[in-house]
Formats: C-alpha cells, structure tokens, sequence
C-alpha cells in the first residue's frame, strides 16, 4: 500500500480519519503489513500483503490461524 494513499481512506464505518501503523515495508517504502486505526470507532482494519481491509467489522473474514 502506497502511504500517500492515507490522504484520500477513510473509516468505513464512521467516515473519520485513520491512523496507519507499520510492520513492514518493502524497499520502495511501501507498506507490506500493518494496520490502519480509527481512533473514533476504536477499530483497526489490517493491511496483508501491501493490501488494506476495509471491510467494516462484521462483514470482515478474520479466520486466520
């Protein structure tokens, strides 16, 4: 995920800003892992695979082992 894209996501929830938080980033500087947090709902949507999640809490597949 490119940073600059921080300044068009959007909570989809309650449409406030987000907060992103790295893991990893790749040579280029683009983020590979980490989350991305919304200080107002007090949700975090991760990012996998340089790609964000945001689909809204109840509709999120979060099976991971």
């Amino acid at each position: 995920m490119k940073k600059e894209l921080m300044d068009i996501l959007a909570c989809p929830v309650c449409k406030g800003d987000l907060e992103l938080n790295i893991e990893a980033e790749d040579a280029g500087g683009e983020v590979i892992k980490g989350t991305l947090y919304c200080p107002h709902c007090d949700e975090r949507y991760p990012i996998e695979d340089g790609i964000p999640n945001l689909l809204p809490p109840d509709m999120r597949n979060e099976s991971h082992g």
